[in-house]
């Protein structure tokens, strides 16, 4: 059974509507709101007369015409930011050391999964520091220089506050990423992660230099230091913006509060503020929703989804067991477990049998109203196919809410 599955054909108490309505929308550019501050207009350049100066795509330089012909995707704005990025984003945690996690790709097939991604137009590739304690940015690196790709064409995202392994004492298969309290009586560790003004300076180093760049597209906090003052983070990330070694800041899956404190600091003293979110986002998580969402909307930071399809459970039956090895070892939110997280995966795989599309088309389309951008890891050529097929199949609002609906709060995860 393939990870994305495509149910048979049959009936359900699903909305329907006709085959003709099932279109791309491209009226929103970002996190599902039309007509918010910074959205894209396009428009075609018209002559004294006011008729278009191209009348037709045979006008267009035939380089333009290839481009646009290989581009598999959308591109994004990223809140009221300049920033456009692909979606989907390419997520890398399953790039690295096949001995760090078990699943992750080996370099070879990495490369040839970057390739694809590159050719196809995904443009905008998601790592960390930690993933792999670093082989994950350093892989990168090599295969942008391998493949010869113009770095100007690609927005590098990566992350910084994690430890990540001393491998000058260890192996590098070392998963030492969560152990906070013990790290902390290290002197190997000392000062090695979190968000103080030594940790990020040193971190973004490291990650420039495995990463094989002079500057790093969008640099991410991880997660949120509470032994660091505000000021210091900020500070020291807007000294690296200044300096030309990071161009966006964005934060990943913390409290609402946590963010606006954080764009509350830049704020008063003039500093760069955070252009995206990075939040645990999906049909079985809605978390967000409560206040962060509503905080992103409100002041312009754009939304990006991790777990888009929930550890692939949106993108298969209940009680199908995908065949990746990462499927083999189980989920980390426990998905899929409660009433209401079955009952919406039923409606997700009731649609897509009624319009006969992989489930996670369906999961991706609910998702895509909502975020800028979503985070998808992408294991296989075929798999990225199906993810970028996605972006041609649209919900109505009727079937919007006929997903939604079941949706029970739960417990906050993904924070720490």
């Amino acid at each position: 059974m393939a990870l994305d599955y495509l149910p048979p054909r049959g009936t359900c108490d699903a909305p329907t509507r006709a085959k003709d309505e099932v279109k791309l929308s491209v009226s929103s550019l970002r996190n599902g709101h039309e007509n918010r501050p910074g959205d894209l207009i396009f428009s075609t350049p018209t002559g004294p007369d006011g008729s278009s100066m191209i009348s037709t795509s045979s006008e267009l330089p035939e380089s333009l015409l290839r481009s646009i012909e290989s581009t598999q995707v959308e591109y994004r704005q990223v809140g009221s930011s300049g920033l456009r990025v692909s979606n989907p984003i390419l997520g890398t945690l399953g790039i690295g050391n096949t001995q760090w996690l078990s699943w992750v790709k080996s370099e070879e097939e990495a490369t040839e999964l970057l390739h694809a991604a590159y050719r196809k137009g995904i443009n905008t590739w998601n790592t960390a520091n930690a993933y792999s304690n670093g082989q994950s940015e350093s892989i990168i690196g090599r295969a942008i220089k391998k493949l010869n790709i113009p770095r100007r064409k690609l927005v590098l995202m990566t992350k910084i506050g994690r430890i990540v392994a001393d491998t000058e004492n260890g192996p590098s298969s070392d998963f030492v990423a969560f152990l906070d309290s013990p790290v902390q009586r290290s002197k190997d560790y000392v000062n090695q992660y979190g968000l103080s003004r030594i940790a990020i300076l040193a971190g973004v180093d490291q990650s420039l230099e495995r990463l094989q760049t002079p500057y790093i597209d969008v640099l991410h906090i991880h997660r949120w230091d509470p032994h660091t003052p505000v000021e210091e983070t900020m500070s020291t990330l807007h000294q690296l913006v200044c300096s030309g070694k990071v161009r966006y800041l964005a934060a990943s899956s913390m409290w609402a509060f946590q963010l606006a404190q954080l764009q509350c600091v830049a704020a008063l003293n003039g500093w760069t503020r955070i252009v995206a979110m990075q939040c645990h986002y999906n049909l079985l998580y809605r978390e967000e929703e409560r206040e962060m969402v509503k905080f992103c909307n409100m002041t312009g930071v754009g939304i990006l989804s991790w777990a888009p399809l929930a550890e692939g459970i949106l993108a298969r039956p209940l009680g199908v067991t995908g065949q990746t090895k990462r499927s083999a070892t189980g989920s980390r939110y426990y998905y899929g477990k409660s009433e209401a997280d079955k009952e919406i995966i039923r409606r997700v795989e009731c649609l897509a049998s009624k319009h006969q599309v992989p489930m996670s088309r369906v999961s991706l389309s609910w998702l895509r109203r909502r975020v800028a951008s979503a985070v998808v890891g992408i294991n296989s050529l075929s798999r990225m196919d199906d993810i970028l097929a996605s972006q041609e199949f649209e919900l109505t609002d009727e079937e919007d809410e006929y997903l939604g609906e079941p949706y029970v709060p739960k417990a906050v995860q993904g924070h720490s």
